[in-house]
């Protein structure tokens, strides 16, 4: 039984552990077996690190006390403050009542948000979880030793669900962590969990690695885990999974439970990923994250039969761009990538993760098998091109789509809002709560197909279509199901 499935019937969520979160699984690398030497070859996959077993009851007694005194001065709590606006009763939503009586006032509510986050810069910049900080207004970031500051968010890319704030510390230096290798971890090291869950105060806990790359439930493309059970419960979200040398090796992120407490499934971004994202916090304040140009599938059983592999591994490809690095490389709809780099990838969301933790320009060498025969095919790496050119407008006057802002759809802008990078036509790329658009249900990444039976291309032609019509019949593409909306005036 699929995960997925599993999930549905025993009703199991999902939790992010600050309570926001959606997750993903997937597969690691695996040793070739002896029948496809010629698509995998031995040489190929990186070796393992030597690791140590305890070997007597004085190995097993070890403390971690002095990686703990080391790691957690660099663990901070971040709390987060948001005001929304609430509507009274849901009536008032309702279009027809609004053409009436107008749209009434809503009331405000304040949320707040408990997560942590982990020092990585000595002048004050600090990881977290994006869902941890998004929407939040006031922001305070709490020291282990209880000193408190305000801060602002320097990044947030919601495609990684990780954050980068900056807090004013005078000139001071803060103690920092050491990012470690999160593609040397193995499955069975020790692991230690730091943040702080409930809002109990900064609290440790240790177990295992138990299972890595897992990418399969994610919502995002680039979604790919460190799985864990060291304790790992709402609030953890943004701390530190840290290697027994203090290394960092993860952020925490979220847990697989029944009640929304630990269960001994937790999951933590790879420290190689938060690494890249702080980078690009410190170099100008974006994530440049690189692309193949492909998308594909996972190959089954039946898939690998058919294409005369040994057995189930790679991604297929089902559709490539043209002018994107991988089809000036030579590579075609209906190959298999079978590895980047020496390490496997067995669906869309590892392939795109071992690709976006390069950098544009860095070149990469990629397993592919064709008909059933292995190859080597080297591939430049880029960002996703912005064809046709960015241009957003915010709709305006008195139509459906008023309060919402689109834009033209090119493979740049599909990577931003976590879409196909195939998709073409024109997107909605966010919604006023309080707008028509909004009451009327559109939502960030619908793609509007046409209006009044003409085919939209651009903003400017949806605009033109939208304005002065005597009533709309708009056809919009969400998830691949075809949606109609029919408004008079």
């Amino acid at each position: 039984m699929e995960l997925r499935e599993f999930m549905k019937l025993y009703r199991i969520p999902l939790i992010a552990a600050a309570g926001l979160l959606t997750l993903g699984i997937a597969a690691y690398a695996l040793a070739p077996s002896q029948g496809d030497k010629d698509l995998l070859p031995q040489s190929t996959l990186l070796p393992e690190p030597a690791g140590k077993v305890p070997q007597s009851m004085n190995d097993v007694q070890l403390t971690f006390a002095p990686v703990v005194r080391k790691v957690t001065p660099a663990v901070v709590n971040v709390y987060s403050r948001t005001v929304v606006q609430q509507q009274v009763n849901p009536f008032f939503n309702d279009p027809f009542f609004q053409q009436f009586f107008g749209t009434p006032e809503a009331r405000q509510r304040v949320q707040q948000s408990l997560g942590s986050g982990v020092i990585v810069r000595g002048d004050g910049l600090i990881l977290t979880n994006n869902h941890v900080i998004q929407g939040g207004q006031d922001i305070v970031v709490a020291l282990s030793d209880k000193r408190e500051f305000k801060a602002k968010v320097v990044l947030a890319d919601p495609r990684t669900d990780l954050a980068v704030l900056k807090i004013d510390t005078k000139g001071e230096r803060l103690p920092a962590i050491e990012f470690g290798n999160s593609d040397r971890v193995q499955v069975g090291d020790l692991v230690l969990a730091i943040g702080d869950p409930f809002g109990v105060g900064q609290t440790v806990t240790m177990g295992i690695v138990s299972a890595l790359a897992r990418t399969e439930v994610a919502a995002s493309n680039y979604q790919f885990f460190i799985q864990t059970d060291a304790a790992i419960n709402p609030g953890n979200s943004g701390g530190a999974l840290v290697d027994a040398n203090g290394r960092l090796i993860g952020i925490n992120t979220a847990i697989y439970s029944r009640s929304g407490g630990n269960i001994g499934i937790g999951f933590a971004i790879p420290a190689n990923m938060a690494r890249k994202v702080a980078e690009g916090a410190a170099n100008g304040g974006s994530v440049r994250l690189p692309w193949l140009g492909v998308d594909g599938q996972p190959v089954t059983g039946d898939i690998a039969t058919s294409l005369g592999l040994p057995r189930p591994v790679g991604v297929l490809l089902k559709s490539v761009y043209a002018d994107g690095p991988a089809g000036r490389a030579g590579v075609r709809v209906g190959d298999v990538v079978l590895t980047v780099d020496g390490t496997e990838v067995n669906d869309i969301q590892s392939l795109n993760y071992r690709i976006a933790t390069r950098k544009p320009g860095e070149t990469v060498k990629m397993r592919v098998a064709t008909e059933g025969k292995g190859r080597d095919v080297t591939v430049r790496l880029e960002l996703p091109p912005e064809n046709p050119p960015r241009s957003m407008i915010a709709i305006g006057g008195r139509t459906p789509l008023t309060g919402a802002k689109v834009e033209n759809l090119s493979p740049a802008v599909a990577n931003d809002l976590q879409m196909d990078l195939m998709a073409k036509g024109v997107v909605v790329s966010s919604v006023d709560p309080a707008s028509i658009a909004a009451n009327y249900g559109f939502r960030p990444g619908d793609i509007v197909r046409s209006v009044n039976g003409d085919e939209i291309g651009s903003t400017a032609e949806l605009k033109s279509r939208l304005d002065g019509a005597g009533g709309w019949l708009i056809i919009v593409d969400r998830g691949g199901q075809r949606l109609t909306l029919r408004v008079g005036r």
